[in-house]
């Protein structure tokens, strides 16, 4: 059963309802649901379907497309030695095919472009001088390997280029959605505990189906990373080398920013990496955002060169913080409980799950169809001017004149606002308006799982969300 795709089915379904053929691209990061999107959607009955060996030679991946071939009823056939040989074959399959819409779903494709292999050349000729020209052709295909997708299909520059007819980037769950699919595995969760579960998982589908019923979040957790046989004790090393044909200038990036919570520059980031200062830079940067890894956001007034990239990754974030020094204690989150390391984390994480609800925020606000820029914004101290230095998350800069100064406060119980927080806020709206000058009104936003506390200093804010408005 699908959940939460309802968008992503309906596109597919459209483009098999056309009265012409259509060329479609899925993308997304590994354990996404990709497969299981189309399988879903056309009821598991293809034409053909195909998927690439990983790590697979050309002779290999060859053998495997044979191998499928026969699989859809293609016998009387000699081995492939090349694609353009392999897929004069699958033009014989759709000829063959007796349905009247013939779905060619094509799975990791990114895995049988093997080095000189002649792979794309062949696909661009079954699309542009076969399939196109004929009514009944869906051509899907799909990869995990998303900067490889957006390179040599959805921004082909040779006779791919301008060919799809749709392409799906398919994103994470939203908390409302994995609320949905917890519902649909039967899992007894809160709305408190599915916000902690996707503080760590994110919002990938795969790892909310490895929770079991029966068990509390915490035993989850322990179950899912750090029993001896936990299925995803060693995710890490997968996830970036599934995407990244050679991931490790990516994770020297990602390693980088983990150590920073607010975010690097461009140039931040060459000298912690000690990569080139090259366009490969540049593309792996924008590969990694693409993949919704890393965010590029740029500080309040500040011009666009001076972007900052963020860590943004919930899964990746829980790695470097309590799984790259691999613990052997098979109940290490349960015994974490309440220790000054999950704690800074959880606010941490908590900050991260926000900025990827920006549009749940908005509407809680009731400015969901207001024009607005989303950025952060920092100062040094200068006490000659005035200024004491401030760090601010999530600024929301509105058309109508109002800037939401948004602070992320996880707590498990209401929050309690403290006089120091109340005089830190004052600072910044005082930073903020002294040194960027802006006349708009700055309306402090409180969001915390419980909402607050009413005392002395909690009507600093204007506004206070709860974890329930995240939900929306």
């Amino acid at each position: 059963m699908l959940v939460a795709r309802d968008k992503e089915k309906a596109l597919l379904l459209e483009a098999a309802e056309s009265d012409e053929s259509k060329f479609i691209a899925v993308y997304g990061r590994r354990r996404i649901g990709k497969t299981y999107l189309i399988r879903e959607t056309f009821g598991r009955h293809f034409a053909f379907q195909h998927s690439g060996y990983a790590n697979g030679t050309n002779q290999e991946q060859l053998f495997a497309f044979s191998a499928s071939l026969r699989e859809a009823g293609l016998n009387d056939f000699k081995n492939p030695r090349n694609w353009l040989e392999a897929f004069e074959l699958l033009k014989e399959v759709v000829r063959r095919s007796p349905d009247r819409k013939k779905v060619v779903f094509i799975d990791e494709l990114s895995w049988m472009d093997t080095a000189r292999s002649d792979l794309m050349l062949a696909l661009e000729g079954f699309w542009n001088g076969w399939a196109s020209a004929r009514t009944d052709v869906v051509l899907i295909v799909c990869a995990s390997a998303t900067s490889w997708m957006m390179k040599h299909v959805v921004h082909n520059k040779g006779g791919l280029y301008n060919r799809l007819s749709l392409q799906i980037a398919l994103r994470p769950f939203t908390l409302q959605e994995c609320e949905a699919y917890a519902r649909y595995l039967g899992l007894a969760m809160n709305r408190y505990q599915l916000l902690e579960c996707y503080m760590v998982l994110g919002g990938v589908p795969y790892y909310w189906s490895l929770l079991r019923r029966g068990l509390s979040l915490s035993q989850n957790i322990d179950a899912l990373f750090f029993a001896s046989d936990a299925p995803l004790k060693r995710e890490f090393r997968y996830l970036y080398a599934s995407i990244f044909r050679k991931p490790e200038p990516y994770l020297a990036i990602i390693a980088a920013l983990g150590e920073k919570k607010a975010g690097m520059e461009r140039g931040e980031l060459l000298r912690a990496t000690g990569l080139g200062n090259t366009g490969l830079f540049s593309a792996r940067l924008e590969e990694l955002e693409s993949c919704g890894f890393i965010r590029k956001y740029q500080e309040f007034g500040k011009r666009r060169r001076n972007a900052l990239y963020q860590l943004v990754d919930n899964f990746t974030l829980f790695y470097f913080k309590f799984l790259k020094k691999e613990p052997t204690d098979e109940h290490f989150w349960t015994n974490q409980l309440n220790t000054p390391a999950r704690n800074a984390w959880s606010g941490l994480a908590f900050e991260r799950v926000c900025l990827q609800h920006i549009r749940q925020i908005k509407e809680a606000l009731g400015i969901a169809g207001v024009l607005t820029h989303e950025c952060a914004w920092s100062c040094h101290a200068d006490p000659e001017r005035g200024i004491n230095g401030s760090q601010i998350d999530l600024l929301i800069d509105r058309k109508d004149q109002v800037i939401n100064l948004c602070e992320m406060k996880f707590s498990t119980q209401e929050y309690a606002v403290s006089k120091t927080l109340e005089t830190g806020l004052r600072h910044k709206i005082n930073d903020l308006q002294k040194l960027e000058g802006t006349k708009s009104a700055i309306h402090p936003v409180l969001v915390s799982p419980y909402g607050v506390m009413r005392n002395s200093w909690s009507d600093i804010f204007q506004s206070v969300l709860t974890a329930e408005d995240l939900f929306r």
